[in-house]
């Protein structure tokens, strides 16, 4: 989507919430159900996205709770979890685990192992069935449901079925990760093995298709859920997340460690670009032989990634470093000479906010919403095509090499995510469409056996 694009699809948001805002002078607080199928703040953008939003909102006067399985969320103080669990299949240090006996309660859990067993991904589908169940014995409870991106047939019905009206925040459309992962496929075997996998993702385009209100985290990923998912346009609305920018800030005690380079990936997940950016590594040591790599991430001890650093040499200049602390890894980026995003694709990109906001310059690719997050080329963060070694080599070679560039880039990056992607803003732009989306659903009359149909459907 061009800038053009996104900037006419936010006025048309920002028009159609002034309006349902006038119409409505309740501003009370809310009470607000939020659905995640998975939790964890470690380990991908749902967990970060859930603890960061529904603290904000909280902190707006809202009352939050948090309905969620393993792993579970870790959420600030003011906000509510409850535990939905699942039979947590892929947990370490046995995923793809088979449950004793004792451990099965219903019929659900069956169908989660069953469909494990087929080599699906069973958790969006059977969340949204444990969701509906409990949120239709709360009726009353909720003035919104909330759901983050589980897109699970449990999920429709509207409010007849779930107790009040539901907004959906998807963050990419994963047909895109299905389809990366279906390129870097080396045999049919695998590619067949994805597919099994990513079944899950046809249940994605009927349920998106049928939801009233969708909230995505950028232009690009709008458009990409309109394509992929065959949601109409009008029914796709943009909120930018954002940064913690008090906990992710700059801080002049922590001292620059010469060549380090930081990024946070998945090491053998095609989408992150993580092999471009070892192959980039070993071409910058030419002309700057300090540079290393530090990856916010788990080590694969095989696969591309691995591979890619022997290949080059590379065991002593790469490092991966898991499972550290907000304030350790807010530290790292600010240790950093340079952070880089090497994604071939991101629906936002929380890396290369957080990473902008602590005043660290950034080399980021233009995969995706990226561009929307980095900003321009030269004056907010060095930009290349995605999926390109060497020019990802130029870039990093050129900030390296000139500390007045690192300084400038820094400081505008800072000012540009201080500007436009704090979760305030998220939370207020979040809580405007709740309201619309509560009085679009009190305005419409309900269809008798609407929530039977689906459920039967």
């Amino acid at each position: 989507m061009t800038a053009e694009a996104t900037e006419a699809s936010l006025t048309r948001d920002r028009s159609l919430l002034g309006k349902g805002a006038g119409e409505s002078a309740d501003e009370r607080p809310l009470r607000i159900a939020l659905l995640t199928y998975k939790g964890n703040p470690f380990c991908g953008g749902q967990g970060v996205y859930v603890r960061h939003l529904s603290r904000e909102l909280a902190r707006l006067g809202h009352s939050v709770e948090v309905i969620g399985a393993q792993p579970y969320p870790v959420l600030d103080e003011g906000v509510t979890l409850t535990e939905l669990p699942s039979l947590d299949l892929y947990r370490q240090p046995d995923p793809f685990r088979t449950p004793r006996r004792e451990e099965f309660r219903d019929w659900i859990d069956a169908l989660e192992v069953g469909t494990m067993w087929a080599g699906r991904f069973p958790e969006p589908l059977t969340f949204s069935l444990r969701a509906r169940r409990h949120l239709a014995a709360r009726r009353g409870d909720f003035d919104v449901i909330h759901d983050n991106q589980t897109l699970g047939y449990g999920l429709l019905g509207g409010p007849a079925a779930l107790g009040a009206p539901l907004v959906t925040t998807i963050h990419h459309p994963i047909t895109v990760d299905r389809q990366l992962e279906l390129d870097a496929a080396q045999d049919w075997k695998r590619r067949a093995a994805v597919r099994r996998w990513y079944a899950f993702t046809t249940m994605q385009k009927r349920v998106a298709r049928r939801l009233p209100s969708v909230l995505t985290v950028s232009g690009s990923s709008r458009q990409e859920i309109a394509e992929h998912l065959g949601v109409r346009h009008n029914r796709i609305h943009v909120v930018h997340i954002g940064a913690d920018t008090g906990l992710f800030s700059p801080d002049p005690a922590v001292a620059e460690i010469p060549g380090r380079i930081v990024t946070t990936s998945s090491a053998d997940v095609p989408l992150k670009g993580l092999v471009h950016l070892i192959d980039a590594l070993a071409k910058v040591r030419a002309e700057h032989p300090g540079a290393h790599l530090v990856v916010v991430g788990k080590r694969a001890e095989n696969g591309p990634v691995a591979t890619a650093i022997r290949r080059h040499g590379l065991e002593s200049a790469v490092e991966f470093v898991k499972g550290i602390t907000d304030a350790e890894l807010v530290d790292l980026v600010r240790s950093a000479e340079v952070a880089c995003v090497p994604s071939l694709y991101e629906g936002f990109s929380l890396p290369a906010a957080e990473a902008m906001a602590t005043g660290t310059p950034l080399v980021a690719t233009t995969g995706g919403a990226i561009p929307e997050v980095a900003g321009p080329d030269g004056e907010t963060c060095l930009a290349v095509p995605p999926g390109d070694a060497d020019a990802l080599a130029v870039a990093l070679n050129r900030l390296l090499g000139d500390p007045d560039l690192r300084r400038r880039l820094g400081a505008a990056g800072r000012e540009r995510v201080l500007a436009k992607f704090t979760w305030r803003q998220a939370a207020i732009g979040t809580a405007a469409h709740y309201r619309v989306a509560m009085a679009r659903a009190a305005a419409t009359p309900g269809r008798p056996g609407t929530a039977a149909r689906v459920a039967g459907g």
